[in-house]
């Protein structure tokens, strides 16, 4: 039988899965623990004007789509006008069939604008003028599409020397009843090899009230902030890597790798890799004291368009996926945690799809009996975040690992219509376990199967972080 276009069952092709998610994961509430959206936004209660204030400011999966679309980079990037940018982006995206961008797209007009329609060239008039009304809406404001989307917990990203000024903020306002929490992202601490770095280690050294001229100051300067960040709720820290690497270095050896850095003189991709190392595992040690919860995000290949970095900066469409990281890497990495009872709960992110089975392969060497999956493959993220991508994930899992201790999906998005990425996840979720049940290789217990859903979906989550049941809004685990 035909379907018709996104009607409620999409993405769900037996009966089970319908049930499923209509009974269980469509009613679950959300717990986003890795976003990259604004602190300030949130406390400010920031208001959009527009479509493409809301929608295409700072979105470069978009971008992405455009410049592929031959969309000059003025509409995309550029002064063109607003009106002028969504109008190209609307005149492109029904090209983009078979790409999450559409069905995203769709499922955030639909569910936050009550638009059921299609995006063309043709509606994008009145889609526009929709939009603009909407937005104006109370409800439609950042803490608004926040609370109509069932959040109960969120996880900014937040750099070591920030003030975590907006966090505070958030935390003395009693009337917004979401958990808004940092999570501590040391790039830059890390990144010895980049022009930044000696600058960066000024601002840092503000932020902690001290000089660092030694990876000793550096690691008390960071140990401070911890301090503050945990003062301030965090459970979580995350790490964008190009790899994962083990390299070894003594301590002595880490100071003089950082002595030549001070002295402006370039390291070799051997110590650079060293004090990499060094940090991360003094860093992991940190968070296995504290509780929190350490992510890794690599196999992501940054900026890889010389020119266009230069005009526009990072993160602005120009990364890819990189290599595959090698398993002695990572397990080398791993093991001399372990080996100092030092492993803290880990989140491993490749950007990679082929390094699905070897993380679900290693992680399974290193579980404890601390908590369920204490180690963790996580979600399927950007380039994979398709249903395909989702899919291999899950069944990459299911096979080699333990699906049911899996904590969930996140948004990853500096938007806030993107929470609809989530009702995706789960209706990819729901259908797999359907198909499952319907094909005979599960049995079809609605009780057994509508738990996995909501803790893969939700509770999982809330138990691994450590989040507290202050901000949840009608859950009952």
């Amino acid at each position: 039988m035909k379907k018709a276009f996104m009607d409620e069952d999409f993405l769900l092709y037996t009966e089970t899965a319908g049930e499923l998610f209509h009974t269980c994961a469509k009613s679950l509430p959300i717990v986003d623990y890795h976003c990259h959206i604004s602190p300030e936004e949130i406390a400010r209660d920031r208001k959009f004007d527009n479509l493409a204030e809301i929608w295409l400011g700072g979105d470069h999966y978009k971008w992405r789509f455009m410049r592929a679309n031959g969309i000059e980079e003025r509409f995309i990037t550029g002064d063109a006008s607003d009106w002028e940018k969504f109008f190209k982006w609307a005149g492109v995206l029904e090209r983009g069939i078979g790409n999450p961008l559409y069905t995203w797209s769709h499922m955030e007009l639909k569910r936050y604008f009550g638009y059921g329609g299609v995006l063309n060239e043709r509606t994008a008039g009145e889609v526009w003028e929709l939009g603009k009304e909407r937005l104006s809406w109370p409800s439609m404001s950042a803490r608004g599409l926040i609370l109509q989307s069932k959040v109960t917990h969120l996880c900014t990203t937040d750099d070591p020397a920030d003030s975590l000024k907006w966090h505070q903020v958030l935390r003395e306002d009693r009337e917004f009843p979401v958990q808004v929490l940092p999570a501590w992202r040391p790039d830059q601490a890390l990144s010895v090899e980049k022009p930044s770095f000696l600058s960066y280690l000024e601002r840092l050294g503000e932020a902690a009230g001290m000089e660092i001229g030694s990876v000793g100051s550096l690691k008390e300067a960071l140990v401070r902030r911890m301090d503050v960040f945990e003062d301030m709720g965090c459970l979580a820290s995350d790490h964008g890597l190009s790899h994962v690497m083990y390299v070894p270095a003594s301590e002595e050896k880490l100071e003089q790798i950082f002595e030549k850095r001070l002295l402006h003189k370039e390291l070799s991709r051997e110590e650079t890799e060293q004090y990499k190392t060094g940090l991360l595992l003094f860093l992991a040690e940190q968070y296995a004291e504290r509780g929190w919860v350490m992510q890794l995000h690599y196999g992501c290949s940054r900026d890889n368009n010389r020119q266009m970095y230069e005009r526009l900066g990072p993160d602005t469409g120009f990364d890819c996926i990189g290599p595959e990281t090698p398993a002695e890497q990572l397990i080398g990495f791993l093991d001399a945690l372990h080996s100092r009872g030092a492993l803290p709960k880990t989140i491993l992110y490749s950007l990679n799809p082929h390094d699905n089975e070897r993380i679900d392969s290693v992680i399974g060497c290193f579980q404890t009996s601390e908590c369920p999956s204490k180690l963790q493959h996580g979600a399927a993220w950007w380039f994979n975040d398709h249903r395909q991508g989702i899919r291999n994930h899950l069944i990459s899992l299911a096979s080699i690992g333990c699906l049911g201790t899996f904590v969930g999906m996140l948004t990853d998005s500096r938007s806030f219509l993107s929470y609809t990425r989530h009702e995706y996840f789960r209706r990819i979720l729901c259908d797999l376990l359907g198909q499952w049940a319907e094909d005979g290789e599960f049995p079809d217990d609605r009780a057994v199967l509508e738990k996995l859903v909501s803790d893969i979906s939700y509770h999982n989550a809330i138990r691994y972080f450590g989040f507290t049941e202050s901000g949840k809004m009608g859950c009952n685990p």
